[in-house]
């Protein structure tokens, strides 16, 4: 197994850390584990796509692996944001729905023998929403200093995950519109 694809799998791994640390209402240690957890398997996701190109280590495996460790660990960490009332859960819902909808499209595709790539939306939106999570982990840890920017920046992270969510969602169906012909 390659570098990208642990990267990966420790992505995976680090979400029921995450969980449980986020289930810890009254310890503000694991507020702040869970937000310096959360910033160092975000960052892994970008090292395992950036090592996978560079050294031609791109895989079957890890094609399937890195989206689904990204959704673990995004719509995971986002449904405990929303238990702790921080974040709506109707954005929660819409990621999510986005999330199947395009699973549902990919799964379309295989079916014909097509692989669907990610996106450069999709990336913007993955980034966006993994930068709403950190402001949003930051305010809730009580970040000396940046939690009173991370309050200023919760709307308008949650704004742009929003819009990401929905462009790139419906740009993958019109980008890829001949497979529900197929």
């Amino acid at each position: 197994m390659n570098w990208p694809n642990r990267l990966s799998l420790m992505r995976i791994g680090s979400v029921p850390v995450l969980t449980l640390l986020l289930m810890l209402e009254n310890a503000m240690w694991a507020r702040y584990a869970a937000l310096f957890l959360f910033i160092a398997a975000s960052i892994t996701d970008f090292v395992d796509g950036h090592i996978a190109r560079k050294y031609n280590l791109v895989t079957n495996f890890g094609k399937f692996i890195d989206p689904v460790a990204d959704k673990l660990l995004v719509l995971s960490t986002m449904v405990m944001l929303s238990w702790h009332g921080l974040l709506p859960a109707w954005i929660v819902v819409a990621v999510l729905f986005r999330e199947l909808a395009v699973d549902g499209l990919r799964l379309v595709a295989v079916e014909q023998g097509k692989v669907i790539a990610a996106g450069k939306l999709g990336k913007i939106k993955t980034t966006c929403q993994m930068t709403m999570i950190i402001t949003h982990l930051v305010y809730f840890a009580k970040f000396p200093l940046l939690h009173y920017l991370a309050y200023w920046l919760l709307i308008p992270t949650q704004i742009a995950v929003l819009v990401m969510t929905i462009w790139s969602g419906v740009d993958y169906f019109i980008r890829n519109k001949e497979v529900l012909h197929g």
